[in-house]
């Protein structure tokens, strides 16, 4: 029954071929529209997210202030200056922080032959790569041998690196930093990040601290870096690390002028908010144009079903129910919609090719790799969707139609001119 269903709506459909061609060409741009702009959202959400996240997955920082409440018989307004006893203190009671590190500052000068440049020189533990996300392009991320030998050596930030090298080779060449010589062992791959404090960390050089100790005087860091153990618990680890260093210093734990933090999780509400309803706003916008498309296919379907009266009586006198007559004229929009969305997702990969990269974060972060750049790029899961949206349509379309040729009262089709 339904090969026979198909095939009259295939001869049906060849009887009127400009029409049926017409008919689909909206189906066809209303599936391209919803396909692109769909591959459009998913990949500015994508970027958005990995711009977010290259600041650090999970790396909370916490600046010293000062003290607003008197407490423990300690004067208001007293300088906090976090140390290694505070850091120690957050490994015993801290126990929603699952990674804790001091990192020291300075401005330095920093040189190659005759290329300088005055930038960020930080002092970190090896734990801070993973949690700040530093990924070496080329040779590797600072040890715990490095640390614990003070090894003079230094990890680039990619901006940094082409200042001092321009394209030739940095690892296992030398710098100098304040007078002393550095060997390079690693350079950072451009990072797409949307904050940072100090200074870009593509325009950093990052050092061990018991090195960096050596050049300035780091007994007080000028930040504390932490992670807690999941990323729900970060509000909870940061009350955690806020009452250690305050046990220690003897100050009130909710002076929160004591210690200023900043964490991402707080802030990932409002990016996903931002994004998924960009996303919705595209896939609303899509479904929109194909229902539009589907409208016309609804339109035509009825103007056939009107020439086609007395065919449906007779249909029905020679003995055809109510749902055969349904199931053709749904079968012959689907058929009309399906084609049309064929030719549309033929269509999307060709011109996701011919339009190309579309200009988002590169230019702002200079990288002429255009990795940061939307790249409309069609994935089963956008595929799948499409093609629910256009199943619906289709049914939806066919359905009123559908439902006005089976009414028919089959004496009067007979009699209809």
């Amino acid at each position: 029954m339904f090969p026979e269903v198909v095939r009259q709506a295939l001869w049906a459909l060849r009887r009127n071929p400009l029409r049926s061609l017409l008919t689909m060409l909206g189906i066809v741009w209303g599936i391209v529209s919803v396909t692109l702009l769909m591959a459009y959202g998913t990949s500015f959400r994508s970027i958005i997210l990995d711009s977010f996240l290259a600041f650090g997955r999970g790396a909370v920082i916490a600046w010293p202030g000062t003290t607003s409440e008197q407490a423990g018989g300690e004067r208001a307004g007293k300088r906090v200056q976090f140390e290694k006893a505070d850091l120690e203190a957050i490994r015993q009671e801290a126990t929603l922080v699952k990674t804790v590190c001091m990192e020291t500052v300075r401005f330095r000068a920093i040189s190659r032959g005759d290329r300088l440049a005055n930038t960020a020189i930080r002092g970190v533990c090896p734990e801070y790569g993973e949690m700040r996300n530093e990924k070496p392009s080329q040779g590797r991320w600072i040890s715990s041998e490095d640390l614990l030998e003070r090894r003079r050596v230094v990890f680039l930030g990619a901006r940094l690196r082409e200042k001092l090298f321009g394209g030739r080779p940095a690892v296992g060449e030398e710098v100098i930093i304040q007078g002393v010589v550095f060997t390079v062992l690693g350079v950072m791959d451009l990072k797409m990040q949307d904050s940072n404090y100090f200074t870009s960390d593509d325009e950093s050089a990052f050092i061990p601290y018991n090195t960096a100790a050596e050049l300035w005087d780091a007994r007080y860091a000028s930040v504390l870096v932490f992670e807690p153990v999941e990323r729900r618990f970060e509000s909870a680890a940061m009350q955690q690390v806020r009452a250690a260093v305050a046990k220690r210093q003897r100050y009130s734990p909710g002076d929160r002028r004591a210690i200023q933090m900043f964490g991402r999780e707080e802030f990932r509400p409002v990016i996903d908010g931002i994004t998924l309803g960009l996303q919705f706003l595209l896939l609303f916008i899509g479904a929109l144009t194909l229902g539009i498309g589907g409208v016309g296919v609804m339109n035509i379907m009825l103007v056939s079903v009107n020439e086609r009266v007395r065919e449906i009586g007779l249909r029905r006198a020679l003995g055809a129910r109510r749902w055969h007559i349904r199931a053709q004229v749904l079968s012959e929009t689907l058929l009309l919609t399906l084609l049309g969305g064929a030719i549309g997702f033929l269509l999307c990969p060709l011109l996701s090719a011919a339009i190309g990269p579309l200009p988002l974060l590169s230019a702002a972060h200079e990288d002429p790799t255009g990795k940061a750049d939307i790249h409309l790029t069609i994935s089963l899961t956008t595929m799948a969707v499409s093609t629910a949206i256009l199943m619906l349509v289709g049914v939806l379309s066919g359905l009123l139609p559908a439902l006005r040729a089976s009414r028919l009262d089959p004496v009067v089709a007979l009699r209809y001119e």
